[in-house]
C-alpha cells in the first residue's frame, strides 16, 4: 500500500503519468497499474484522464492529503528504528518562521552541519501559523515560531526571548527628535507590518493595544526583506526583532526610535507533534537549546 501511495502522490504532483514514471523510474504501464490498485481498494476513482492532463477528483483530494502524511509517518517509522543503533543521520525537516529562520536558523544550521555532517536539513520558512500548520500535517519534524500560538495537538515550548524594536530611516522626524515623542506621534506615522499569521504581526497589534494607539495608515508586506528595505526607503516605521536589524543598525541603514517606557518582547518556541525523536531531531533541539538563545544577543 505504501507504494501505491507513493506512486499516486508522484502522479497527482505531476498531473501525468509519463513524467510520474519518468520520476519514479518506472515504466508508464507499471505506474498506471498501481493507480488502478489503489482505486481498487478505495472503491472509486482518485483521478479525471484525458488525453491533455490528469487532475485529481474530490475523492483523490482526500486521498492525496492523507497519502502525504501517512508516508511522512512512514519516513519517521524507519527514522526512529534505524536511529536505535545508529549515529545521527538522515533527513531533518524545520520549518521556521521568518525572523527566526532567516537570520538565526542558518548559523545554527551550520554548527549542526560542523558536528553532525550526516544530518541533511532541509528548511521551510513561512509565517507562524502556516509553520505550525505543516508540523500538524507531519510535513515537518519540527517548527520554531513566535509569539504566543496555541493548538490542542502541538506541544509548544519557549527557549529563548527576543527584543523588538520600533524601528525608521535615519532621515525619519521621530529619529531626528531629540526627546518628548508621544503615542500621537507613532499613531500619524505609516506602519508597514506582515500579514495576519505571523508572529511579527500578533507583536504590532499587541503594541497597539497595550498602549491604546490606532495607527492612521497600515501596509502589510509579506516579508520582512520587503519591510525592511520599505522603511530604510522612508515609507514609514515598523516593529522588528532585534536579530532581524543588527546589520542595519550597525552600518546606519536603520535607526530605532527610543521611546523609555515602550518595550517589546515575545517568545521564539518550538513546535512539536510526535514525542517520537529522531536522533537527528534530538541532536537540533539541544542545539536550540544551548546555543539559540546566545544568538539572538
Amino acid at each position: 500500500m505504501d507504494q501505491q501511495l507513493a506512486v499516486f502522490i508522484k502522479v497527482a504532483e505531476k498531473q501525468n503519468f509519463s513524467r510520474a514514471a519518468e520520476e519514479l523510474h518506472m515504466t508508464q504501464p507499471a505506474v498506471s497499474q498501481y493507480i488502478q490498485a489503489l482505486e481498487r481498494s478505495m472503491g472509486t476513482t482518485l483521478l479525471e484522464r484525458s488525453n491533455k492532463f490528469v487532475r485529481l477528483n474530490k475523492a483523490g483530494e482526500i486521498v492525496y492529503h492523507h497519502a502525504k502524511e501517512i508516508i511522512s509517518l512512514y519516513s519517521k517509522m524507519n527514522y526512529l528504528i534505524d536511529d536505535l543503533t545508529n549515529k545521527p543521520s538522515g533527513s531533518l525537516s524545520i520549518g521556521a518562521s521568518y525572523s527566526f529562520g532567516e537570520y538565526i536558523l542558518p548559523h545554527l544550521i551550520a554548527k549542526m552541519h560542523d558536528k553532525y555532517p550526516l544530518i541533511t536539513p532541509s528548511i521551510t520558512i513561512g509565517n507562524t501559523k502556516e509553520i505550525a500548520t505543516l508540523v500538524f500535517r507531519h510535513q515537518l519534524d519540527i517548527g520554531i515560531v513566535e509569539g504566543e500560538y496555541k493548538h490542542g495537538h502541538l506541544t509548544i515550548e519557549p527557549f529563548a526571548v527576543d527584543t523588538m524594536s520600533i524601528v525608521a530611516s535615519p532621515h525619519n522626524r521621530l529619529v531626528q527628535m531629540e526627546g518628548g515623542i508621544s503615542l500621537s506621534d507613532l499613531e500619524n506615522e505609516t506602519w508597514i507590518c506582515r500579514e495576519n499569521g505571523s508572529g511579527t504581526r500578533e507583536a504590532v497589534e499587541k503594541l497597539f493595544n497595550r498602549y491604546n494607539f490606532s495607527p492612521k495608515k497600515i501596509l502589510e508586506f509579506g516579508s520582512t526583506q520587503l519591510i525592511k528595505e520599505s522603511v530604510e526607503a522612508g515609507l514609514g516605521i515598523s516593529l522588528l526583532s532585534d536579530c532581524v536589524i543588527r546589520k542595519e543598525k550597525a552600518n546606519g541603514i536603520l535607526s530605532v526610535i527610543q521611546m523609555k517606557d515602550i518595550s517589546v518582547q515575545r517568545d521564539f518556541s518550538t513546535v512539536l507533534r510526535s514525542p517520537f525523536q529522531t536522533k537527528a531531531l534530538s541532536v537540533f533541539l539541544e542545539l536550540l537549546k544551548e546555543d539559540g538563545a546566545g544568538t539572538l544577543s
